[in-house]
């Protein structure tokens, strides 16, 4: 139930089902502090399909860490996804010392935690026992916002330096407001202090959906909102793009209300957010063959003054 919304109540979506959740999940990493997680699932079914969640780098002190993002991760959860949630190692709240190795932003073991996730998915379930066994292991998505969509871009492949880091395990990827080109598509400071951003989406074959908010104004770039839809022109992977309107980089809502990452409170926008990555992610890990075209289809109705949704041209 949401009497907040109008419009996104045409895009279809499965009802809400109960839920459980599991927090901390302690993942001893070698020469580091823990790595933290919360796992949030259905509280019943089994071969439940995964997403990993990647926060972003906001100005929140616990918005960046396993307890953000709910509004992403519960409505995902209640519509039938295990979603774990890594306290990534640039976290405020409990990341990586200043003085580690690859501070500030840890944007190497981001990734090493993300794929340490699925290396020790057993050890995941061990600590959740009404879990336990009910994980499917070989259908895992990751998603990432803002930051975190560079980390889940790195993972689907794109390179850096020609450098790889994919993971072939995960098998589909959502990026949420994530950068776009790096080097001289940035202004001078950011290229500067931003490196790691120059990455080369040609090699992200993984298939992906990239969102992006129409009034996302970017600091690291004059490009403007269009920054951050580099992945979807540039990917061989990409399969669409949707353009949320009337919202910036928080997509209306998504990691958390009332958060300070959350400069417009806009409750269709996020819905819709909700709707069309759910029923991407539910036919990409074959949940149903039929969500995302249902979604498409929606998008022709009352929705379409809240998202433009583009596809890829494959003539």
């Amino acid at each position: 139930m949401n009497n907040l919304i109008n419009l996104s109540r045409s895009i279809p979506t499965p009802r809400a089902g109960l839920t459980v959740a599991y927090t901390p999940i302690i993942l001893p990493m070698a020469g580091r502090t823990p790595l933290e997680l919360r796992l949030t699932a259905p509280a019943s079914g089994v071969a439940l399909p995964i997403v990993l969640l990647s926060h972003g780098a906001g100005p929140s002190r616990y918005v960046p860490s396993k307890d953000g993002y709910a509004p992403l991760a519960q409505f995902w959860a209640e519509r039938g996804f295990a979603v774990i949630q890594p306290t990534h190692g640039n976290s405020p709240v409990a990341g990586l010392p200043d003085d580690a190795p690859g501070a500030p932003y840890f944007w190497r073991q981001r990734v090493s935690e993300m794929t340490a996730i699925i290396d020790r998915l057993d050890e995941v379930e061990q600590q959740a026992p009404a879990l336990a066994g009910r994980l499917d292991h070989r259908r895992i998505a990751a998603a990432g916002h803002s930051f975190g969509g560079h980390t889940v871009s790195l993972l689907l492949g794109a390179q850096l330096a020609g450098e790889s880091f994919a993971d072939p395990r995960i098998s589909a990827g959502v990026l949420l407001a994530a950068p776009g080109r790096g080097g001289r598509e940035l202004t001078e400071q950011s290229a500067a202090r931003f490196p790691f951003f120059d990455v080369d989406f040609a090699h992200m074959t993984s298939p992906n959906l990239v969102v992006c908010g129409a009034d996302d104004n970017p600091h690291f770039t004059s490009r403007g909102p269009q920054w951050h839809a580099d992945a979807f022109h540039d990917s061989p992977g990409a399969q669409a793009l949707a353009i949320v309107h009337g919202v910036g980089h928080g997509l209306g809502g998504i990691a958390g209300l009332d958060a300070m990452e959350t400069e417009t409170e806009a409750p269709d926008a996020l819905e819709a957010t909700r709707r069309l990555s759910l029923a991407w992610l539910r036919t990409a890990l074959a949940v149903d063959v039929d969500a995302w075209p249902s979604a498409i289809a929606s998008l022709d109705g009352p929705a379409s003054a809240l998202a433009t949704l583009t596809l890829p041209n494959y003539a």
